[in-house]
């Protein structure tokens, strides 16, 4: 294929930020060269609609989501951290917990983590300020490393938007997120099985479908067994016949 042809047909994946899809882009790539991946990646907010406009095969989401007329496999958990400037007091802390973090300004919905929302005193005392425009992950670490409040994301995701001046630290009593897979119920087609076959780690030679059973050697015919014969009764050379005993032993038996 020259550097300017396309192929015919793409088999679309989407995925929030945060996901990894080489070692299944990898997989794909071997088990099917006929049918090359195409990846769009989409915010949060647009995860299920690529779906539902026909925009993308399947869709790796960030639960919870809107699984009306989806099929969704959950595949992982992700562990939450508080993505902090370096100089921050809890810069250096193994981990830290929500009340830790209750004097700080989130620059997040609080409803997407609702155990800081509970906690928070912006929220409490309602000093709670306006966000700042923040378009994309990467706004919000310069944010971060500007001292103007904190994030708290999926590992995978800080991972992502990490930089030299922001650290991470985990956040104990936080909800993990998890990592689904989802599609279309109507749009179950072979690639989509087959896809799904990949990301469960299936090999290439299983299969949802039922595959036919080999024919069977019809049953050999059992020839009937013999009786042996009995052997004919031969008495033994040297030992005299018992004698019938007297009197009111005899004749007992009859």
């Amino acid at each position: 294929m020259d550097a300017e042809s396309t192929p015919d047909r793409l088999f679309t994946v989407a995925f929030v930020p945060g996901v990894t899809l080489a070692k299944w882009s990898k997989v794909w790539a071997e088990r099917r060269p006929d049918l090359p991946m195409g990846f769009v990646q989409t915010p949060e907010g647009d995860q299920t609609r690529v779906l539902h406009d026909g925009e993308a095969e399947v869709s790796f989401v960030r639960l919870p989501v809107d699984s009306t007329d989806l099929s969704v496999i959950p595949l992982y958990l992700e562990i939450p951290v508080v993505v902090l400037p370096k100089e921050h007091v809890l810069a250096d802390a193994e981990s830290v917990t929500v009340a830790d973090l209750a004097g700080e300004h989130l620059l997040q919905d609080p409803d997407s983590v609702p155990e800081w929302r509970d906690v928070a005193e912006e929220i409490r005392d309602g000093s709670r300020r306006e966000l700042p425009s923040i378009r994309t992950g990467d706004d919000a670490a310069e944010l971060v490393a500007a001292g103007v409040g904190i994030v708290i994301w999926p590992q995978s995701v800080a991972r992502l938007y990490g930089r030299k001046d922001v650290v991470a630290r985990p956040v104990a009593d936080a909800a993990e997120s998890q990592i689904a897979l989802a599609w279309l119920e109507e749009n179950t087609t072979a690639d989509v099985e087959e896809f799904i076959g990949v990301v469960r780690g299936r090999t290439a030679r299983s299969s949802r479908a039922p595959q036919e059973e080999p024919e069977k050697a019809p049953p050999k015919e059992r020839k009937p067994q013999q009786k042996p014969k009995a052997k004919p009764f031969t008495p033994r050379q040297g030992r005299a016949p018992k004698k019938l005993g007297k009197g009111r032993n005899r004749g007992r038996g009859r």
